[in-house]
């Protein structure tokens, strides 16, 4: 997953690639437009041939009419009910571990998403100082931000796969995987609290050589922009796996499905999204626009599920090994 986030973000970061396929750039369809398109096409391209390539060399048994009946009728109810019946049954059997680990990945997802969302954004608008709706030169540095924050996110994705290798020897070292997920939260909590400080010092910036000044800001700005980024990267390792290897933990030890169980973690991850969709907006709105608003928002969510990790989550009896089924489960 690493290794393709940073070809996409390197594509997305590189201005010429239309200059692969000429034909994207037309009299409608500017370089940017063109870059775009190009990507599209290459990902159309990737997708069709994998596709095609796994649906005629894997083999699979297919269920007979048969067999698809006689499960019905033990069940004594249709596939759509028994999913609905089973997933309240999930959360019925759930034990204390589980509900600690849905409330942690629930708050660290509610912190993590306005970043996501608006990280190219925040580099365009509020480090680089361009405008989306603007003048020309005010568009161009918008862009120029967006394709510098398309860099940070290539940068997060390599320090994401090497701190993935990592996992299992620094868990050990600070006492387990409850101990590392809160550390790495708190370190999520920095980051998105230092965008305020990168953000008032580009502003400070900007103010000191005029409001028409419209380059991007120095070296040192984006420095410690593109620092954040790369910094994030460690937290992101955590996210993408330890609460799914936990999950299979906690089943092991407990008892319990391991795909419902991992089912229910990944609703504590999309319906937190859906809500910061809906309330980032007003709130960054109600404190005169931006993104800071929703990242300083994340920033607490991503401190409170950090001592909750440290200190409710319980500690599995087992510890995180990338040999473990726990972690084949997780990926």
């Amino acid at each position: 997953m690493a290794v393709g986030n940073v070809l996409g973000y390197a594509a997305g970061s590189f201005s010429g690639l239309h200059k692969l396929l000429p034909f994207t750039q037309t009299t409608a369809c500017d370089v940017y437009c063109a870059n775009l398109k190009t990507c599209f096409i290459i990902d159309i391209v990737f997708l069709l041939s994998i596709t095609i390539t796994a649906i005629t060399t894997v083999k699979e048994t297919p269920i007979t009419r048969k067999e698809a009946g006689d499960e019905e009728d033990n069940e004594g109810r249709s596939s759509g009910r028994a999913f609905f019946a089973e997933l309240v049954m999930a959360f019925k059997t759930l034990k204390k571990p589980m509900w600690f680990l849905l409330l942690v990945t629930c708050l660290n997802w509610m912190a993590w998403f306005p970043f996501l969302l608006y990280d190219t954004d925040w580099m365009g608008a509020e480090v680089y100082g361009g405008k989306v709706k603007g003048s020309a030169s005010q568009q161009k540095l918008y862009d120029e931000g967006v394709r510098a924050g398309a860099l940070g996110l290539m940068i997060n994705s390599i320090v994401l796969a090497f701190a993935s290798l990592g996992l299992e020897p620094v868990s050990r070292l600070i006492g387990g995987v409850k101990n590392m997920w809160g550390v790495v939260n708190l370190i999520l909590a920095a980051c998105l609290a230092a965008t305020v400080w990168v953000t008032k010092v580009a502003e400070a910036w900007r103010g000191e050589h005029g409001p028409q000044i419209l380059t991007p800001p120095p070296t040192s700005i984006k420095t410690s922009a593109l620092a954040l980024f790369g910094l994030l990267g460690i937290p992101l390792a955590v996210t993408f796996s330890i609460p799914f290897a936990l999950a299979s933990i906690y089943c092991s030890e407990e008892g319990g499905g391991q795909g419902l169980s991992l089912g229910v973690l990944n609703l504590s991850i999309v319906i937190p999204q859906m809500i910061i969709s809906v309330i980032s907006g007003p709130i960054d709105a109600a404190f005169g626009g931006g993104n800071l608003p929703a990242f300083v928002l994340g920033s607490i969510l991503a401190a409170i599920s950090a001592l909750l990790a440290i200190f409710a989550l319980p500690n599995p009896k087992t510890q995180l090994s990338l040999n473990s089924t726990g972690m084949a489960g997780a990926h």
